[in-house]
């Protein structure tokens, strides 16, 4: 008898190497309909064509976040200049044509440098961005012509920002569609995302997700010390990326690769110190202001904290310990479940379920927070029913927010009342949770996931492909041939073969001819 096995160090064609979601995802076969049906069984798949899936995924995205821009244009026009509930009304506010004027760039202030006065800032004093975001912003001034209105200027420096903004989000499809090889076409989820693109030039967010993105995609190719640059970068342009250091820690923990994720934090501490270092040290008070508005801002929209205090009538003073505490239970139970699971989970689900937890505990929800968990969503979940269902939420929220904004400063009673907005919050919450809810059980039931169902391990993890356990907390549940087969198989000495004259797949012990099952006769 013959077993027919993978070989674990041949490399796969081009065909044979993409999966195309066409031939796994029900709502992906239902979709394709519109341009012509499923992938054809002997259809030419690869990279050499004009029209190959990343160069399809780029212009998707672009093609997006052009739609995304022409929502804006009601405020473009009038709603971010007269009047301001009209902005809320047609929900296209943005902060950057705001903040052009009110954080002194319109008056050439240099940013943590120069105090703005109040009478401009609303007594913020100094720039409340992290220093890579606020060089983005002064960058985008630079580019803006001073003659002209006030408000045509606002409306060339919006342009500026969404042109450049543009860039990170090809970026970030790129990025996302190369950190698995195997599944370039799960970045149509980031490039086709409705509250991406809604989102995207309400501020500068995109910015840091970029280099996160390409972060991530730099530690899939196996270069933790050029990942963690690229970590660090996106942590000075904002906070949020630091938390992917965590996940890291615990899965190179669990592999026995600490020396990689000491070269991954080594190099985000160096390039944090190199942006923030010659700030601090000239300009102290206006470097500092991001983290003391952060720590002082109290309960505000989109939140948890914001429905239990309008609901009770309180202040929620103590709202920061409660969300920090919340937090850090949650990230317990996160490391519990990378240490214990019955598989290593990949590096994409346990960054997703931190970022998520940060967002979920956080004092306050800013629509465009959905931007952090798109590609990490494209990457540790790549189902349409289930990306489509958090989506679903997430422009219920973006459309809930602006509603209720309008109905707060309108004075005439049309938008969403408050009882109305916490349903809109509880949307978010709940369908974020959802999105949670099912990367646990893909981690649980490794069998479940997606990406391993083609015998894959971790095509995101880089050195943690493939690697044998070195720490794992208790006696894994699943038996080897309940979970998807590793890559190569010599980890646990079972692969997934193929009985000659059998016609069904069954678990082998590598190196081993098994018995053939016994006769149905």
């Amino acid at each position: 008898m013959t077993i027919v096995r993978e070989d674990p160090h041949h490399e796969a064609s081009e065909a044979e190497a993409v999966v195309p979601p066409t031939r796994e995802d029900p709502v992906a076969v239902a979709g394709s309909e519109v341009i012509g049906g499923p992938l054809g069984r002997f259809a030419a798949v690869g990279r050499r064509g004009w029209w190959n899936p990343l160069r399809v995924v780029v212009l998707v995205a672009i093609g997006m976040f052009a739609l995304g821009m022409v929502q804006k244009v009601p405020c473009y026009d009038s709603g971010w200049f007269f009047g301001a509930n009209a902005q809320y009304s047609h929900a296209c506010y943005s902060d950057i044509p705001h903040l052009y004027y009110g954080r002194g760039f319109a008056d050439d202030l240099v940013p943590y440098f120069d105090r703005i006065p109040d009478t401009v800032s609303g007594g913020m004093g100094y720039l409340e961005y992290p220093v890579l975001t606020g060089l983005f912003m002064e960058v985008a001034s630079w580019l803006t012509p001073h003659g002209g209105t006030i408000q045509h200027r606002e409306q060339v420096y919006w342009l500026v920002n969404a042109g450049m903004l543009l860039v990170c989000t090809a970026v970030i499809a790129v990025c996302t569609a190369r950190t698995n090889r195997r599944r370039p076409w799960d970045a149509l989820l980031v490039a086709l995302a409705p509250a991406f693109a809604l989102t995207a030039t309400i501020n500068w967010d995109l910015f840091a997700v970029a280099l996160a993105a390409a972060g991530m995609m730099l530690w899939s190719r196996n270069r933790p010390l050029a990942a963690g640059i690229l970590i660090g970068l996106a942590t000075a342009a904002k906070l949020y990326p630091l938390l992917l250091l965590g996940p890291l820690f615990l899965l190179c923990l669990r592999a026995g690769k600490l020396k990689a994720w000491g070269a991954a934090v080594g190099g985000a501490a160096a390039a944090w110190v190199v942006v923030n270092l010659p700030v601090m040290l000239l300009a102290w008070e206006g470097w500092a202001k991001f983290y003391t508005f952060s720590e002082e801002r109290g309960v505000d929209y989109g939140s948890i904290w914001l429905i239990i205090s309008q609901q009770t009538h309180s202040s929620m003073d103590a709202a920061n310990p409660y969300a920090i505490a919340l937090m850090l239970l949650f990230c317990a139970g996160i490391a519990g479940l990378a240490l214990y699971a019955p598989r290593r989970p990949r590096f994409a689900q346990l960054a997703f379920l931190v970022v998520a937890a940060f967002i979920l505990t956080n004092k306050v929800y800013s629509p465009q927070y959905v931007l952090w968990l798109v590609p990490l969503a494209a990457l540790a979940r790549p189902r349409w029913r289930d990306f489509l269902i958090w989506q679903a939420a997430e422009v219920m929220y973006f459309l809930g927010i602006w509603s209720y904004l309008a109905y707060t400063t309108g004075g005439n009673s049309k938008g969403l009342p408050q009882d109305g907005y916490h349903l809109a919050i509880a949307a978010h919450l709940i369908g974020t949770l959802y999105l949670c809810t099912v990367v646990v059980r893909d981690i649980v039931l490794p069998e479940r996931d997606p990406v391993r169902q083609d015998g894959s391990d971790d095509p995101s993890g880089g050195v943690l492909d493939g690697a044998q356990d070195a720490f794992v907390l208790g006696r894994p549940s699943h038996q080897p041939r309940h979970a998807a087969p590793p890559q190569g198989g010599p980890e646990d000495g079972y692969g997934y073969g193929y009985g000659e004259g059998y016609g069904e797949a069954r678990p082998v012990q590598w190196g081993v001819d098994p018995a053939p099952p016994a006769s149905p006769h």
